[in-house]
């Protein structure tokens, strides 16, 4: 077991939810409008705070993450 010379991602022990100024989210699509983007591709920030914090406490521990990811992807379009 040696190092082979490629970083590890640091993980972040208790990272703070990003401040969104009134009116800096984008605003709702349309009703009936298709979301611009793939879920899995929206909102890249919260999801890997959310799932890195999954991993690290537990679902349990990470609701303000989850939920922070989930108004992300409502902002997006997407009905979550």
């Amino acid at each position: 077991m040696g190092s082979t010379g490629v970083p590890l991602p640091m993980a972040v022990s208790s990272p703070e939810i990003p401040a969104v100024k009134e009116g800096s989210a984008p605003a709702p699509p349309a009703i009936g409008s298709k979301p611009k983007k793939k879920i899995c591709c929206a909102c890249p920030d919260t999801k890997r705070l959310r799932d890195d914090c999954v991993v690290e406490h537990g679902e349990s521990a990470c609701t303000k993450w989850i939920e922070a990811h989930k108004r992300c992807l409502h902002a997006e379009g997407f009905n979550v």
